[in-house]
Formats: structure tokens, sequence, C-alpha cells
């Protein structure tokens, strides 16, 4: 394989009785990057990061971690990564401190460690205090802690901050991009795409087992064109709005009765603003305010997974 990728794969595919959840996923993620992988419930995410991490053998294709196959070298392979799952791990009746002492000793690792990544996630003021005790963050935080113990070189988060609040949330995001500045290679799964927008390198859109698009952020967003957003005077414009929208955009347009805004992506990367406001003005439409700007991530993804779904 290339030892320049830390993790490839190619052709996985993995059954579970009639549910066939992988069917044939391709990756291929560059050594000190962050690769988030984005889909809906049952689109494969959390099945290829088992396959990943041998807590699960595919029953087709292949896979390499840290330059080791997953079948053949599993012992090798978890030794090199750090895996945070969707729930935190520790145990609630042991104080965070222990939590990572009982982690380092069955790790053999530094017990000094411990304390390092404790006070590097802001939780040695909690550290003699029952894991219980602790916010949700905070035990996502300890939980991320435990998995760098073995500093690993490839970090597998599994929806690592689902029901967190955004302080929270934004306090695992320092942390990971600390961990890319410092060269470990991050496998990211999650379904809030601003997640994937502000850390990932290069995005996998995975649809039905496999990876429908790939690209960064930036290049995703480029291939469907701009997205426009119209807000009207009055309820009964809103429908006239989407109707001038779908004829100048050539996509559904997607409307929010509480703001009395319609918007959609524009197919047609050539629309300039002063020609949607001549339109709706020829139409008839009141309106209030027209952007026409770049579009996010959850735009250009349910734009573009609706296209092979």
């Amino acid at each position: 394989m290339n030892s320049t990728y830390a993790v490839l794969s190619e052709g996985l595919e993995k059954r579970f009785g009639d549910v066939h959840a992988l069917r044939g996923l391709d990756l291929a993620v560059p050594e000190g990057t962050v690769c988030g992988l984005l889909g809906p419930n049952g689109a494969g995410k959390t099945t290829a990061v088992r396959l990943l991490t041998t807590l699960q053998a595919p029953d087709a294709g292949r896979a390499f971690v840290a330059g080791h196959d997953v079948v053949r070298e599993a012992a090798t392979v978890r030794r090199l990564i750090g895996v945070t799952g969707q729930y935190a791990s520790v145990d609630g009746d042991l104080t965070g401190r222990e939590n990572l002492r009982l982690f380092a000793r069955l790790l053999r690792a530094p017990r000094a460690r411990g304390d390092e990544l404790l006070d590097r996630f802001g939780l040695m003021e909690a550290a003699d205090r029952p894991a219980r005790t602790y916010s949700g963050g905070m035990r996502r935080r300890l939980d991320l802690a435990a998995s760098l113990l073995v500093r690993p070189r490839v970090l597998f988060l599994d929806e690592p901050t689902t029901g967190l609040d955004p302080h929270s949330r934004g306090g695992i995001w320092d942390a990971v991009r600390e961990l890319a500045a410092e060269g470990t290679t991050v496998l990211l799964t999650t379904q809030y795409l601003e997640e994937a927008d502000q850390l990932a390198d290069e995005v996998v859109l995975v649809d039905g087992g496999r990876a429908a698009h790939r690209g960064t952020p930036a290049s995703l967003k480029a291939q469907i064109g701009s997205y426009v957003e119209v807000v009207v005077a009055e309820d009964a414009a809103l429908h006239a709005a989407a109707i001038v929208l779908d004829q100048l955009t050539g996509s559904e347009p997607v409307l929010d009765s509480g703001r009395r805004a319609a918007g959609a992506v524009a197919l047609d990367t050539t629309l300039t603003l002063p020609q949607v406001v001549r339109e709706l003005d020829s139409a008839g439409v009141p309106v209030v305010d027209a952007t026409l700007r770049a579009p996010t991530l959850d735009e250009v993804f349910l734009r573009l997974v609706a296209r092979v779904s």
C-alpha cells in the first residue's frame, strides 16, 4: 500500500443480515490531515469506523491503517490508534484522574501523561471529582483525553460532539485542531456539517454505504454554484417568490414561513443578484431582502446526495 496514506480502504463491504451497511467504500486519507465522513443515520459511517478500528471484520474489500492491514495485523493497528465513540466510555464512579490512571495502566502509558491531558483539556480543577458529576462536555473531553494517552498516529472520532452545547462543541473542535497541527491524522464522522466545514481538510459524503462525493469543503461548495435567499414583505408573496427562484435557479426552493424566506441553490453559476431582484420585481413580489452567497456544507450535502439517492 501507499505509506503516505494513514487510512486506505478499497471496496469495503459489510452486511448485517438483510442490511447492506457498506457497499464498496473507498477511502484514502493522507497522513497528518483531518477527513470528515458525513452522512445521515444509516449511511454506514459508524460501520466504517468499526471496521477500520478492527472491532469488526469486513465481508469484502481491504483496509490499511498506519500502513497495516486491519484484519491480518489487527493487534498492531490497535497499538497505533485512538478511538472516541459516540458515547463517553469513562467510569462514572471513578474520578477523572482515576479514569486516566486506569487507562494508562491498561495501555502501559506513563501516569504523568494523564495529568498532562487533564490540564490540556481544562479538567484539572475537576480531576478529583467523580466523573458522574461532570457535564456532558466534560465527559467527552475526558473520553478524548483517554484516547490520547498513547499519542496515536491515527485518531478516530465517531460523532464526538453529539448532544453537546455550542461551548462544549467548540472545546472539542479546538482539541482536534491542536492534534492535527501536531501531525495526528484524524478521521471524523459527524452529522454536523458545520463541524466538518470547520475542521476537515477533505470531506467524504457517504450515502448508501458508498463514498458518493469527496473533496475539500470549498471544492464541494463550488460544484453546486451559489445559494439565493429572498425575504418577502408578506406571507402571501412567499409562494410567488418560490416560483421565481425555481425558474431562475433550476432547483426546488426551501421555504421558511416563519422568516418569510425562500432559498434555492443556483445551478447557473452566472446568476447575479441584480438579475434575481429584477425578476422578482417583474413578478410583483415585494422583497425585503435578497442575498446571493456561497452555499453551506449542509446545502451541498442535501443537493449532492439527492443526485445519487
